[in-house]
């Protein structure tokens, strides 16, 4: 009897340690990819044609399911929606399970990625969709085309979100949206022209600076009409897009550190009983490294696990 109770005990704790030196959240088994030259696939993620037939525009949507979405089918998902997706989606997608890898930190989401307009250049389809009006830099082409933005709204709002409400469990209640530089300006343009499109904005480096600051101008004839702002928001910009003449680690012709300031001081001397704001100078980042940080604490300010 005694060597069959050594034996439980060894078991046990043999058991024991196992369980101790396992990772704290089981990862799932990568996928196992094509191979033979084959463009690489982007696990749990789906391309879906979803065209506008106001500008008869082809557009895609990019979407990535989270982890649990087939073992839970009761359970909704705040959905994330991300401007500039040729770049964007694969980042925040990674991140999305990155941040999550050692227990959870933020909720899982529904990823979308807005894609540019089908066989157009980015730069093309970004300047057209994502800035409020005609009067672009002087540094543009002189046959570009700006200031649609307005239309790109009525798009996401008649077009993208009942396609994504129709097909996936998305929580109606908790739609984020998501910018970086003009996408962010786009962002700001919801914001203050119709803010309930989306309950939570990361606005990351806006233009602030486009058509004489135009966005400031919203926020102002926003700020005459309403009494209230109901909106989670954080805004981020990096430390090197401050104005600094001679300094190539900084901006050379616009302040974009002070134009966010601006932005956030205006916000807050609204006193909105129902808006949330964080906003963030990211130290040691430009305008082109910025992004990824910048996405990382915009996700674990606005999807902390409850």
């Amino acid at each position: 009897m005694q060597r069959h109770f050594l034996k439980a005990l060894l078991a046990a704790f043999i058991a024991s340690v196992s369980l101790s030196s396992a990772p704290a959240q089981a990862q799932p088994a990568p996928k196992v990819q094509s191979g033979q030259g084959r463009p690489y696939e982007i696990p749990d993620s789906e391309v879906w044609d979803v065209p506008d037939p106001v500008s008869a525009r082809g557009y895609q949507v990019f979407v990535a399911l989270p982890p649990s979405y087939a073992k839970q089918p009761q359970r909704r998902y705040p959905v994330v929606y991300v401007t500039d997706a040729d770049y964007a989606f694969p980042i925040i997608r990674q991140l999305g399970r990155r941040l999550n890898v050692e227990g959870p930190r933020i909720e899982e989401f529904i990823l979308v990625g807005l894609s540019y307009g089908k066989g157009e250049d980015g730069g093309v389809s970004r300047q057209r969709d994502y800035t409020p009006t005609p009067n672009g830099p002087s540094t543009a082409p002189a046959n570009a085309i700006h200031g649609q933005s307005r239309a790109y709204q009525q798009y996401l709002r008649d077009q993208v979100k009942p396609f994504i409400a129709a097909r996936y469990r998305a929580d109606p209640a908790r739609a984020i949206f998501l910018g970086h530089s003009y996408g962010a300006l786009l962002g700001t343009q919801i914001l203050f022209t119709e803010p309930g499109l989306f309950n939570g904005y990361i606005l990351g480096s806006p233009s602030l600076w486009y058509d004489k600051r135009h966005a400031l101008a919203l926020e102002a004839r926003y700020a005459k009409q309403h009494q209230d702002l109901t909106a989670n928001v954080y805004l981020y910009v990096g430390a090197y897009e401050a104005l600094r003449k001679g300094d190539k680690r900084y901006n050379q012709t616009v302040d974009m550190v002070a134009d966010n300031r601006a932005l956030e001081s205006a916000l807050l001397s609204r006193k909105y009983p129902g808006l949330k704001l964080k906003s963030a100078v990211l130290n040691d980042e430009d305008h082109l490294t910025v992004a990824p940080r910048g996405f990382t604490q915009g996700l674990t300010y606005l999807l902390p696990v409850r």
